[in-house]
């Protein structure tokens, strides 16, 4: 008797059933899309607690190789590795927010403090280049401080109800980062327990074959994965200490908030240098343009480092994607899922070509000479 896949009419079945599928997704994809994101709304802080929990695993099994090599016992090992891991990870933060804060506080203060400077040194700029404030209706935004000011007033006060709910949504965003962050420590803690429940999962409902196909790829992706978040926030750290140092060295104010921008924005792939510096460069400005000019030189000449040494010594031939499927994948990364798209591009498009080369290719040519 022949089984149902090998009746004439099976694969066209298929084919016609995934063809309704796509169609259907494609004409509701907004509708559907909607309905997805509600649904993950709900698990969002078990998501995010992942996030951090795989995030902060490494560092984990770091210690737990280096610092804590000589406790003998697996779970004493495994305990303490995560406590210190995570007490590094707040203390960072900490440190960061004490950074941070007061400088950020300082450029405000500075801004409000010299900014009929700011607005006199706008207007001999833009007479040096031949333009008129006047001609570009600027007049009215930046003839005086008394003038930007009750602009700013007049959109607090029109924009209230807008200020309010952000705030709210921030305050929430911050319960929910709290949560995610409890759960981390519990999902790091109980991880070998949840990988023994999955594996047992697996071959008892698809088989053991299955589960070992599964469990290599899996490893890949992990590989990947584990590589660019290590590797990429190295050189982050790298280059925002080394934005730090020259900025130190210059003289330069701010130093800490602009190098942790750049830090931030060097994160993101293709455009996230571009970023760096347009808000870096902005922020000199208002002191001292010969800072921001400086700056930029600087910014681009450390691009140039970190673009043809840095990175290749970090990642080499690891990922081994053209810079074309990386742009691309930024960009509907971006449009797909925002920040997290962005920022998840480059390993998402090198696990997309995991599977064209490793799996769907071969499968396809076995199936062609079969």
């Amino acid at each position: 008797m022949k089984r149902l896949k090998d009746k004439p009419w099976y694969t066209l079945a298929v084919a016609l059933c995934l063809a309704v599928i796509l169609f259907v997704l494609l004409t509701h994809w907004t509708g559907f899309w909607g309905r997805v994101k509600t649904f993950l709304g709900y698990f969002s802080p078990v998501i995010l607690g992942a996030v951090i929990a795989y995030i902060v695993n490494p560092l984990s099994l770091l210690y737990g190789r280096t610092v804590f090599c000589w406790v003998k016992k697996a779970k004493a090992k495994v305990v303490v590795s995560n406590f210190l891991a995570f007490i590094t990870v707040i203390l960072f933060l900490v440190f960061l927010l004490l950074m941070l804060v007061p400088q950020l506080i300082e450029s405000v203060a500075t801004f409000a403090a010299n900014l009929d400077g700011y607005v006199d040194s706008l207007h001999t700029m833009l007479e040096k280049l031949g333009v008129s404030a006047s001609a570009l209706d600027l007049d009215r935004f930046i003839s005086s401080s008394e003038a930007v000011i009750e602009t700013v007033t007049e959109f607090i006060k029109n924009n209230l109800s807008v200020i309010l709910s952000t705030s709210v949504g921030v305050g929430k965003g911050a319960v929910q980062f709290l949560i995610a962050f409890l759960l981390s420590i519990y999902l790091l803690a109980d991880k070998q327990r949840l990988k023994e429940g999955g594996k047992r999962f697996i071959v008892t409902a698809f088989g053991g074959a299955v589960y070992e196909k599964l469990a290599r790829f899996l490893r890949r992706c992990h590989s990947i994965l584990n590589r660019y978040i290590v590797f990429n926030l190295l050189d982050s750290l790298i280059v925002g200490g080394a934005n730090a140092i020259f900025m130190a060295i210059v003289g330069m104010p701010y130093v800490g908030l602009v190098s942790f921008v750049v830090a931030v924005a060097n994160l993101i792939p293709t455009f996230g240098p571009v970023i760096g510096a347009v808000i870096g460069s902005f922020v000199l400005l208002l002191v001292n343009p010969w800072h921001a000019l400086a700056f930029l030189i600087f910014t681009v000449v450390l691009q140039g480092v970190d673009g043809y040494i840095l990175k290749p010594k970090l990642f080499g031939d690891s990922l081994g994607i053209s810079g074309l499927w990386i742009l691309v994948g930024v960009i509907v990364g971006g449009r797909a899922f925002g920040v997290v798209g962005i920022l998840l591009a480059i390993p998402g498009v090198a696990i997309l070509d995991l599977l064209y080369r490793e799996y769907l290719m071969p499968w396809l040519e076995a199936k062609d000479k079969g």
